[in-house]
């Protein structure tokens, strides 16, 4: 088997949100029409969907590994995520 790609699919409450939200991350997004988008830096991404089942997106978790976690919590703390997108998790 030659693998290129595996890149799971996630739902989001609020589409338009949450595309914001992962942009402001430093993904670069592709929209997908009719209601998606593939989020990817470099060749890591995944998929967004405008599909909300609550058991199935409160349930969904990433797993993000970076070389260096110090630098990398500091970009997104200087971010302020939170205070931009309130109450997103």
């Amino acid at each position: 088997m030659n693998l290129k790609s595996i890149r799971p699919f996630i739902g989001a409450k609020d589409f338009e949100i949450s595309r914001a939200f992962y942009r402001a991350m430093g993904f670069e997004e592709v929209l997908l029409p009719p209601k998606m988008a593939l989020f990817h830096i470099g060749d890591f991404g995944f998929y967004l969907q405008d599909y909300y089942a609550k058991d199935w997106v409160d349930n969904t978790m990433l797993f993000l590994e970076v070389e260096d976690l110090e630098a990398h919590l500091a970009q997104l703390k200087a971010l302020a995520l939170p205070d931009r997108f309130p109450g997103v998790r």
